[in-house]
């Protein structure tokens, strides 16, 4: 293998480079997975071939009832960008072995099947809709004989990490500028020195010098990715990736699923944990055998773009990471900030029939609050650490699921101290004098 390098040396190079490359990866907040190969015919999920038994024969036949159409990557791309997505990760081929683009080094793929190479029909399709484009390459493959060998044969584990590389390289080198390679089940080689990882990733990263790497090749690399769980990585970068349902990354019969299927609430709400702490998304669709979006997932999809184009500027962006209530609204609001705490959003999940609604802990005053999906000016007070908000739409603003955001502007960082349980006592002096209505 070319251009060897030591583990030290490949962390200063990647290092020099990090904040120009992850620049638009932590403005960007919101991407869309999409898990699709011959699993998707199965319709038991992506790992279909282990969970059900299929031997390599077996497994084959679902090549015909795998029936991509044309123009299913335009489908996903499409939606993505209605959706409000800023990128969006493929599936280039999954653990069962099946790529999804014209490759030489592996001819179990959909261009020698189908004739089609669906990689680039996402490539293009991403750039249409002026999507970053990620592409996703799994370690594990159940197909290639030297794959479960390599774990303690040396000579099975150097043709198993050949082929790999040399299919990342088609990946990387055949379809222009590529934004982020996303690894995947680094399985059974349990170091990145197994997986020769250093030298992988540095011959990768001279074919794309502004690409972004996952952590999942046994190396922190650029971000970590929390699965199924938005669990924020302190002083990294990190992106939760979630399925639709909870159930499964690949395709389940739509009806049968549609009452697991997360709500544009649901994903509002981890949308907003991810902002809050500095991290993205990736919400995941599982495409249909023949490319098409799951019915389940398309009304929800549409509900959060509608929402984020009224309300974007709340979610996506440099936020300040706020822990605990550094920052906070009441038991039914929650916020985001702007870097410099100079401007926080409130998201309000339950929307006061009264015309009114009370802050507790806001040390200083704002000197503006708008709705921000209208506009709209709203009365306010402070008195003590009290912020009330008065005269208030007594209907929900917000139309498309129910989530209001209140932006609130300061002249200097906003000051607000959690109560600790008595809310006369902030910063150790009795506030209760003058604790206002």
């Amino acid at each position: 293998m070319e251009n060897r390098i030591t583990p030290e040396e490949y962390k200063a190079f990647t290092k020099e480079s990090k904040d120009r490359r992850m620049e638009w990866f932590r403005n960007a907040r919101f991407g869309m997975f999409i898990h699709y190969g011959l699993f998707a015919a199965a319709e038991t999920g992506e790992w279909a071939q282990l969970w059900d038994g299929y031997t390599i024969k077996e497994y084959e036949k679902m090549t015909e009832k795998f029936c991509p159409k044309e123009g299913c990557a335009e489908e996903w791309c499409k939606l993505a960008k209605e959706a409000g997505a800023k990128y969006a990760v493929l599936t280039t081929r999954h653990h069962e072995g099946f790529s999804l683009w014209n490759s030489k080094v592996n001819s179990f793929n959909s261009y020698n099947y189908y004739g089609r190479d669906i990689v680039k029909e996402f490539v293009e399709a991403c750039r249409k809709y002026d999507l970053r484009i990620g592409l996703y390459s799994s370690l594990m493959d159940w197909r290639h004989p030297d794959a479960w060998k390599c774990m303690d044969d040396e000579e099975a584990r150097a043709r198993f990490l050949q082929y790999i590389e040399d299919m990342n390289v088609e990946l990387l080198s055949n379809y222009g500028k590529i934004d982020i390679l996303w690894y995947d089940m680094p399985w059974p080689q349990m170091s990145s020195k197994n997986w020769d990882s250093v030298n992988r990733n540095y011959k990768l990263r001279q074919l794309q010098p502004d690409i972004l790497i996952n952590n999942r090749s046994r190396m922190a690399e650029d971000f970590f990715t929390p699965e199924e769980s938005v669990s924020p990585e302190k002083d990294a970068d990190w992106e939760a990736c979630m399925t639709f349902n909870g159930i499964s990354w690949g395709y389940l019969d739509e009806d049968q699923v549609l009452p697991y299927t997360y709500s544009a609430n649901q994903v509002l709400r981890m949308l907003r944990t991810c902002a809050r702490a500095g991290g993205n998304l990736l919400l995941n669709i599982g495409p249909k055998p023949d490319g098409s979006v799951p019915k389940d997932a398309v009304e929800p999809l549409q509900k959060l773009g509608a929402w984020l184009r009224d309300n974007g500027e709340a979610a996506y962006g440099l936020k300040a990471r706020l822990d605990g209530n550094e920052v906070g609204a009441n038991q039914i609001g929650h916020c985001t900030a702007s870097v410099d705490k100079k401007t926080v959003y409130v998201w309000e999940y339950v929307w006061p029939k009264a015309g009114k609604m009370s802050f507790g802990g806001y040390l200083s005053a704002p000197k503006k609050i708008t709705i921000l999906g209208t506009g709209e000016n709203v009365e306010f007070e402070h008195v003590g650490h009290r912020l009330t908000l008065k005269n208030l739409p007594t209907e929900c603003p917000d139309k498309h699921v129910g989530i209001t955001v209140l932006k609130m502007e300061f002249d200097e960082p906003c000051q607000y101290q959690f109560s600790s349980y008595y809310p006369q006592m902030l910063n150790g002096v009795d506030k209760s004098e003058g604790y206002g209505n």
